[in-house]
């Protein structure tokens, strides 16, 4: 497994403070965005993945564009979404869009497509949530054509239908550009990324990271059902590290409990506590922690859901810039090579 083990990070851009306790810019939280994914590419980190929101807690609204920015300035770090919201975008400008920074970066692109955890995309660009399901299976059924790279001819209800259409830039050489499809853990989902013979991305963000192993046998049983090659399954996760357990826990909290209880007084969810906090980390998906509490916990969700990569969302609400590069450094140089020797 280690051969094929990728072990990367995630941001969705979250608005932080500066040592003042002063909310920072977007313009400079982007800006910080790149030096962290410059210091990931240093460190050893596989992969650096953006996430897509159009909201005022995070900057990120263009991963594409950010991407392109930080391909500039790496040179083997891989550069992918971490969701696009396929749903309320166009198949084709997407596939556009990531084949460009596939090109700009020498083969470096991937995309994650998902539905998206946040629903403002779909007013904001002017689509109806009565048409959830059926946006994204349609916008997903042409953008699987579109990866075959060849002249499309496709009709549906939700654009105008494609005639023997070809897409440029293709992707360079004899290569296909790679596509995860990120699900929340519905059966359906699983089973629908197995039938485009597409990577399974998880995110999982509460409880047991173990209890997803039902969804990752299923995943390969549809494979085999849709007679498609064995692919790779990804696990995506909140975490943090310092260089003690404690310290990471007493950094994390108050930031990570301010982004949670925003979230979930939009949903519901009652106020998260310390008790909360510290259960998460103990038995379910976060990972914070020391280096090797972080890498044991790492390498036991790997292992246990025959994971080939595995990404931690390091930003946490407004968990500061310099908190966040010190995490990332930590994971680099210290997690990432014991969480190898572990899985080997």
């Amino acid at each position: 497994m280690s051969a094929t083990l990728e072990l990367g990070l995630d941001t969705f851009g979250d608005m932080t403070l500066d040592q003042s306790g002063n909310r920072l810019s977007y313009a400079q939280v982007l800006r910080n965005i790149v030096d962290e994914a410059v210091l990931a590419d240093e460190t050893g980190v596989d992969f650096i993945g953006l996430g897509e929101h159009h909201r005022d807690d995070f900057a990120i609204s263009a991963p594409d564009v950010v991407l392109a920015t930080i391909a500039g300035r790496t040179k083997r770090i891989l550069l992918g979404s971490a969701v696009t919201v396929l749903s309320s975008d166009d198949p084709i400008r997407v596939f556009q869009r990531f084949s460009t920074l596939d090109a700009l970066s020498g083969g470096r692109a991937e995309v994650i497509l998902g539905r998206g955890s946040f629903t403002e995309s779909f007013p904001l660009f002017g689509f109806n949530l009565r048409d959830y399901d059926v946006l994204f299976a349609e916008k997903l059924q042409l953008f699987a054509e579109l990866l075959k790279q060849e002249p499309v001819t496709w009709e549906g209800q939700t654009r105008a239908p494609l005639r023997d259409q070809r897409v440029f830039p293709p992707v360079e050489g004899d290569r296909r550009l790679k596509t995860w499809i990120g699900v929340g853990g519905t059966p359906e989902s699983v089973v629908r990324a197995a039938s485009y013979g597409l990577p399974l991305m998880i995110a999982i963000i509460g409880g047991e990271p173990k209890r997803f192993a039902a969804h990752v046998d299923l995943y390969h049983r549809a494979l085999g059902q849709f007679e498609k090659p064995i692919l790779p399954v990804g696990v995506h996760s909140h975490g943090y590290i310092a260089e003690t357990d404690e310290k990471a826990r007493e950094e994390l909290f108050p930031d990570y409990k301010a982004m949670r209880d925003r979230i979930g007084r939009e949903r519901g969810w009652p106020p998260m506590t310390r008790d909360d906090f510290e259960q998460e980390i103990q038995f379910g998906s976060l990972y914070c922690g020391a280096p090797e509490t972080v890498a044991a916990k790492i390498a036991g969700t790997i292992e246990a859901l025959k994971a080939q990569r595995f990404d931690m969302k390091y930003s946490a609400g407004t968990l500061s810039h310099d908190r966040m590069m010190r995490c990332i450094e930590l994971y680099g140089t210290k997690v990432i090579p014991m969480v190898r020797d572990m899985v080997s």
